[in-house]
Parts: structure tokens; C-alpha cells; sequence
């Protein structure tokens, strides 16, 4: 009996391919590629029927999945530079570790904002017992949770639906605080909407969620609330009298 899963509940190609090694119990760094092929292609095929356009990045997954699948069943397999030999897998392997990295960030980020509205009142500031005390330190009227609360907002109003290259999406911690970092106007200050602006997809957030948070830690910035309910502005440290 073929197991049925809701398309509904998957962002894209990689996070199917995690749900069933999850599912599974899969080694992710020995994945039993041909099992994994023929049931992706079962699922393609339902996807297929039920939204043509939604089936445009499992297509490209699948023929992934079927180029590797060859070069497994190769008599010789290749040899790098040093001649060992080169696991056609990895590659994906890569993406899944990546990909699993980040959707975690996110679904803590989720749960984190999600709890601290269970405690917000509004007009009044949240202590957030659990957080770097350094972080809360350097804050002015803003607090963990109003930055995570924003930028949770930031991930809901993405797109569900996203296309997944070939190769990993380039997007590393130091690269997202020089990201913050050159976006300052002449004096010292972001608008919260002007950086999320330039943002364009849920990993992106993540990552530069975590690029701020180390930018205050580093007394490099600090992120204030000018008005209740108010837009967040992001201002350099070292751009004040």
C-alpha cells in the first residue's frame, strides 16, 4: 500500500526528500538512492494532477534524483583528482544537511515568537528571562521578542512556494551582517522594512535574524521602537554622538 503524504504540508523538493528520511529512519549520509527515487517519482506523479505549476521544482529534483541513480549503477564509478571515489550523493546530501539546518532555525525562531506572544501585553515591555542577557542589555525599548516577533511576520509574508537550484544557495552569517552593515543611511539607521526589503527568501531571513543578534552582541548596533506599535529602526552604535 502506497503511503500517501499532504502535498499541502511541503514547502519544496528538499523538504519532501527530509520527510522521508525522517520517516524512515534514513541515514542521511547513506541514503538507498533507488528507494528513494521510485517514491518521489510516485509522489511527482500526484503532484502532477494536482498543480501543474507547483510540480516545476520537483521536476528538476527528480531529475536529480535519476542522474544519481545512474551514476550509481555505473561498473566503474568515477574517481576524483586523488583517485577516490566520488559518491554521487553528496551533492544532494549537502543541500538536505543544509536545508535541515535552516528549517530548524526557522521553526525555533516560530516556536520562540510563538511563546512570547502568550506573554505580551500590549504597551508594556517583555522581559525575556531566556535570552543573552548582553543582547537585552544593549536594546532600548525593544525587546528578543520584538525582533523575532518582527521577523516572523517577515517569514509569513513570503511565498510558500520556492525553487530550488541545483547547487546550495549562497547565503553564510558573515555575508548577512555586511549585508546589514552597508545598508545604513548617512545617519547610522535602517528602517526594519528597508532590510527585509532586500530579502528574498525564508532562509535569508533566518540568517540575518541571527546576523543582527550578533551585531548587538558585538555592541555594533542596537535596534530601537520610536512609537508604540512602531516600525523598528535598526541604528549603528558608532554612528551616535
Amino acid at each position: 500500500m502506497t503511503y500517501r503524504v499532504h502535498l499541502e504540508n511541503f514547502e519544496g523538493p528538499l523538504d519532501l526528500l527530509l520527510y522521508f528520511i525522517r520517516r524512515d529512519e534514513i541515514n542521511i549520509y547513506d541514503i538507498p538512492i533507488s528507494h528513494i527515487t521510485e517514491e518521489f517519482m510516485e509522489t511527482l506523479d500526484e503532484i502532477k494532477k494536482l498543480n501543474i505549476n507547483f510540480a516545476g521544482d520537483f521536476v528538476v529534483m527528480a531529475s536529480t534524483l535519476m542522474r544519481i541513480k545512474s551514476k550509481m549503477l555505473l561498473p566503474r564509478p568515477e574517481l576524483d583528482e586523488d583517485d577516490e571515489i566520488i559518491d554521487p550523493r553528496k551533492e544532494l546530501v549537502d543541500q538536505l544537511l543544509n536545508y535541515s539546518r535552516f528549517k530548524e532555525a526557522a521553526e525555533s525562531l516560530d516556536i520562540f515568537a510563538s511563546e512570547r506572544s502568550q506573554v505580551f501585553t500590549a504597551g508594556k515591555k517583555v522581559n525575556v528571562s531566556d535570552a543573552p542577557e548582553e543582547v537585552n542589555v544593549i536594546l532600548r525599548d525593544v525587546t528578543l521578542y520584538d525582533i523575532a516577533r518582527a521577523f516572523k511576520s517577515a517569514m509569513d509574508n513570503m511565498p510558500v512556494i520556492q525553487i530550488y537550484e541545483l547547487e546550495r544557495e549562497p547565503i553564510h552569517l558573515d555575508e548577512q551582517k555586511e549585508l546589514v552593515m552597508r545598508s545604513f543611511d548617512g545617519d547610522g539607521r535602517l528602517r526594519f522594512s528597508t532590510l527585509i526589503n532586500q530579502l528574498e527568501t525564508k532562509i535569508a531571513i533566518v540568517v540575518t535574524f541571527l546576523a543582527l543578534l550578533e551585531l548587538i552582541r558585538s555592541h555594533q548596533i542596537t535596534i530601537v521602537q520610536n512609537e508604540l506599535f512602531g516600525e523598528l529602526e535598526i541604528q549603528l552604535l558608532t554612528a551616535e554622538a
